[in-house]
């Protein structure tokens, strides 16, 4: 059986800040990382990378001017409610748009460059013992963390249930030529119809965008009613590969079991409900799991504390959030406050992207502009 400190299931930005957040903590750790893929491999998503998501990373060592080049920023973002109301601002910090299958490659190369090792195996059977975890009887180690996406087998071997229909969502994504317009725009739309859902547009600078729709599970949206959707609120846009994938809310996120087997990202139900946004989370979240599986048999208790200080006060106002947005109106009066206020539209791109909070002053100039 082949062993190692801490075992990593999944090699996406999840396990690879994970990886990187053990190293960094304790250099002479022995770090493996699972992955039933090679890299670089494509990842359905939208490719937005907020600046606080390579804050993380460059916390942890990462290069990020060599993970991002040849992609320039995107400083602008267009809002559209579900009524008609538009917001086009400038964001206080740049996002980058790196696809999936270039940004994974990189960021696990740079890791794996610091001595952490990579296997490609596929993971069925993990198991927890008092002093150890195993996987497949084929590795051990102290500590075990899933990174392993929505469909996460580690998630799936603590007994954690999957999200519930209204706490899952399903994005269908593709690429294709830019649309005329400004350049450097991320375009968010949403709809009244089949509310909540919405539409992207994010520009990687060499002439494509990354595009892609999508609404709740439990509105029974089918892939016909996801491409329809997609042309409904992109009128023009001609995509190539269009690929669906569910995203598991974090108002369904689960407790997770004490002890050698923690979950992170995508896994831990780690995904935006307001926005589907999922890598600053996945970043984050890795690193802070990185850091508490060197406490072997407490790892799980002092993970869920970390995910506490850092990201508590911002879980709960998203999901808030979420649910005040099942409102059309409320979201037609929150684009009209950041169209009116640089800081209401500031406030909501953090919430939305980032680790942002439901500020007074954006509530209340919400508040005034219902209609």
């Amino acid at each position: 059986m082949e062993h190692a400190d801490v075992l990593v299931v999944g090699g996406g930005p999840a396990g690879a800040a994970c990886a990187a957040a053990v190293r960094r903590a304790r250099p002479d750790a022995d770090v493996l990382v699972l992955d039933r893929a090679g890299f670089p491999r494509d990842k359905v998503c939208g490719d937005g990378i907020a600046p606080e998501a390579l804050d993380v990373l460059a916390g942890l060592g990462v290069d990020v001017p060599a993970l991002t080049e040849g992609y320039p920023a995107v400083p602008r973002l267009r809002l559209t409610g579900p009524r008609g109301t538009t917001v086009e601002r400038d964001t206080a910090r740049p996002s980058v748009v790196v696809p999936r299958a270039v940004l994974d490659g990189r960021l696990l190369a740079q890791v794996l460059a610091t001595g952490v090792r990579f296997a490609r195996h596929t993971v069925r059977r993990v198991t927890a013992h008092p002093g150890h975890v195993e996987v497949d009887g084929r590795f051990r180690a102290s500590a075990l963390v899933g990174a392993d996406g929505a469909e996460s087998v580690v998630r799936r071997s603590l007994g954690v249930p999957p999200n519930r229909a209204d706490r899952l969502a399903v994005a269908i994504r593709g690429y294709a030529p830019v649309l005329p317009g400004p350049a450097g725009v991320q375009v968010v739309t949403t709809t009244g119809q089949r509310w909540p859902a919405y539409a992207w547009s994010f520009p990687l600078g060499d002439g494509r965008a990354n595009v892609g729709y999508g609404e709740l599970v439990s509105g029974g949206v089918t892939r016909s009613g996801l491409v329809e959707g997609l042309h409904r609120l992109l009128p023009g846009v001609e995509p190539a590969g269009l690929r669906a994938h569910r995203l598991p809310l974090s108002t369904g996120r689960p407790r997770v079991p004490d002890g050698r087997v923690l979950l992170a990202g995508d896994a831990r139900s780690l995904v935006n409900p307001l926005t589907g946004e999922g890598i600053f989370y996945a970043v984050l979240s890795g690193a802070l799991a990185g850091r508490a599986a060197l406490h072997g048999a407490g790892a799980g208790r002092v993970h869920r504390r970390l995910l506490g200080r850092r990201l508590g006060r911002h879980l709960r106002s998203a999901a808030v959030a979420a649910q005040l947005s099942r409102w059309p109106a409320l979201m037609d009066a929150a684009v009209r406050a950041a169209a009116d206020d640089q800081r209401a539209f500031d406030d909501v791109v953090r919430l939305g992207l980032s680790d942002g909070t439901l500020g007074a002053r954006t509530l209340a100039a919400t508040a005034r502009r219902l209609r």
